[in-house]
């Protein structure tokens, strides 16, 4: 996370006192004494946040504000404000700014804002990498998600292993992505114009197995879970890639394949067979850095998915967050985000200890939410979709505590 802190104020004897305060923090700290000064170093990636003085000759507190969010709206602003500036202060706030702070201001209240206008500015930043990654034109940058040093070690070695063009066993935890990084290996390899076919070991006979090469000559072969492969077709596959085949074969594999192979429930030579080159994909619970970003990415899609504006994610909510194992990895994490979305108490996942009644209401509650998305907030809208009265309608809105309004667009 990045610790940057800009200061401005004219007073060299305050400068001084908030740079030490924030060094003893592990901040890094910039001291300037105008906006004069702090102007050529304000830019939209600048990778900190801003603590003004509101009060200095010349230029003030308000153009500064004013000049970042001109610059970058996503830039926290810290004002700081005398007795007499709070009303100021106030105003500022209503044009943008992140908080504000009266002096004399002790450490601890001020390190609270600054930490919180940190973590803020490390997310937006995050985002954006992430949005500039899935419109490179990358398969590894833009559909591995993170920036977590694991995630680009993942990237790399998939840019590494894709130009070889050898077979690929790639594993991983459940739910962890392995069929898309499959899939991001063939479209970054020599073959990556040809067909990606993709299927499940388990229950596919010989024959199917030769209609799959077939039908992904020119491109990959793609086996999910290929532990699964019933006997014979190993044999089948074995002797298939020993001949040569028309395509690229990738497989992918949740279950130990090595011990698979040493308690013979696998074809040891097939293992070694497919087991030229290894990706391995990195569980959530060794990243936490990355559930921010990838939560927020799934918060937006699925905010799409139901048709309304995406919310805002309370940073208490993201560290919550942070602190699960996920066993799931992301595909748990894409159906928290959906919860998050439809307003849905995280406790609603464990559906089980919920009586009947009170799973319906949840259900009911997201089809309320889901309309009144999808119609920008119009409730008699949604009421007629759902085809229910109005009176039922917003009696049941009541209910539940939902208000339209917070579903415009």
């Amino acid at each position: 996370m990045t610790n940057r802190v800009l200061v401005v104020d004219d007073d060299a004897a305050v400068r001084a006192a908030l740079g030490q305060t924030l060094e003893l923090a592990e901040c890094d700290a910039i001291t300037v004494g105008s906006f004069v000064a702090a102007k050529d170093l304000i830019t939209p990636d600048f990778d900190g946040v801003i603590l003004s003085d509101m009060r200095m000759p010349g230029r003030d507190g308000f153009h500064l504000l004013r000049y970042v969010r001109e610059v970058d709206a996503d830039l926290p602003v810290i004002l700081l404000t005398g007795e007499g500036d709070i009303p100021m202060a106030v105003q500022a706030m209503a044009e943008g700014a992140f908080d504000f702070l009266e002096k004399p201001c002790a450490s601890a209240d001020l390190m609270a804002v600054v930490r919180r206008a940190l973590k803020t500015r490390a997310l937006v930043r995050e985002n954006r990498a992430l949005k500039s990654r899935l419109e490179s034109g990358d398969p590894a940058a833009r559909m591995i998600f993170g920036t977590s040093p694991q995630v680009e070690e993942l990237r790399a070695r998939a840019r590494a292993v894709a130009a070889t063009g050898a077979e690929v066993l790639v594993t991983g935890a459940p739910g962890g992505g392995i069929s898309k990084v499959a899939e991001v290996i063939h479209l970054m390899s020599p073959r990556g114009q040809g067909p990606f076919v993709k299927r499940p070991a388990a229950g596919l006979s010989a024959e199917g197995f030769a209609d799959l090469c077939r039908e992904a000559a020119g491109g990959s072969l793609y086996l999910d879970e290929i532990a699964a492969l019933p006997s014979e077709t190993q044999y089948a596959m074995l002797e298939a890639l020993e001949q040569g085949i028309e395509a690229r074969v990738l497989v992918g594999s949740v279950a130990d394949l090595a011990q698979e192979a040493a308690e013979g429930r696998f074809l040891a030579d097939l293992f070694y067979r497919l087991d030229v080159m290894r990706v391995r994909i990195p569980a959530l619970s060794e990243r936490p850095e990355d559930i921010p970003v990838l939560f927020s990415h799934y918060v937006a899609q699925a905010a799409e998915q139901a048709g309304i504006a995406t919310p805002d994610i309370p940073q208490e909510h993201l560290a919550a967050l942070m602190a699960q194992d996920w066993p799931g990895n992301a595909r748990s994490l894409m159906s928290a985000a959906m919860r998050f979305v439809l307003g849905m108490p995280e406790e609603a996942a464990q559906s089980a200890e919920l009586g009947l009644a009170e799973q319906l209401a949840q259900v009911e509650r997201s089809l309320l939410i889901a309309a009144l998305g999808r119609q920008n907030g119009n409730a008699s809208a949604a009421a007629k979709a759902l085809k229910l009265p109005r009176k039922t309608f917003y009696d049941k809105l009541a209910r539940y505590g939902i208000r339209p309004e917070d579903y415009r667009r």
